[in-house]
């Protein structure tokens, strides 16, 4: 069995996510990164994506969507996130009207009509939908 460290998963709102873990793979802002027990200390800016855990003696990874943020890897790993959501828990008719919402309000503004913060803020909706709506139509599939 491989080496384990506490990982806490953290949003504005609650403690997502705490339990042992032998790994963690995110999104950083330049590709997926994994990390384990022993990892050299870092700290990590994390993009839209998909958080993979494999949990202390599973065989397979749980995932969850994640709302960029950044990780912390010490003696224990912290992710703080805006948002999390486990994969079973991801409603796809919701994310597909959100998106659907978004992408008609973007068609219809641009910089000149719109504040470049207001037009950032929809793009970044617009990712995390897609995100979410990936992994829920193609579920979890990473194995070890």
């Amino acid at each position: 069995m491989a080496k384990s460290v506490l990982l806490e998963v953290i949003t504005p709102s609650k403690l997502f996510y705490k339990d042992k873990v032998e790994m963690v793979i995110v999104r950083t802002l330049t590709g997926e990164e994994g990390f384990m027990a022993d990892h050299t200390w870092a700290c990590k800016l994390l993009d839209i994506g998909v958080m993979w855990i494999k949990e202390e003696g599973s065989n397979e990874f749980k995932a969850a969507s994640i709302a960029g943020g950044y990780i912390d890897v010490k003696e224990n790993f912290v992710i703080y996130t805006d948002a999390a959501e486990w994969v079973e828990e991801i409603d796809i008719e919701r994310a597909s009207k959100r998106k659907a919402t978004v992408e008609k309000w973007l068609e219809s503004h641009n910089e000149t009509n719109t504040g470049a913060d207001e037009l950032a803020r929809a793009q970044v909706s617009l990712l995390k939908q897609i995100s979410r709506m990936n992994l829920a139509e193609n579920g979890a599939r990473r194995k070890r």
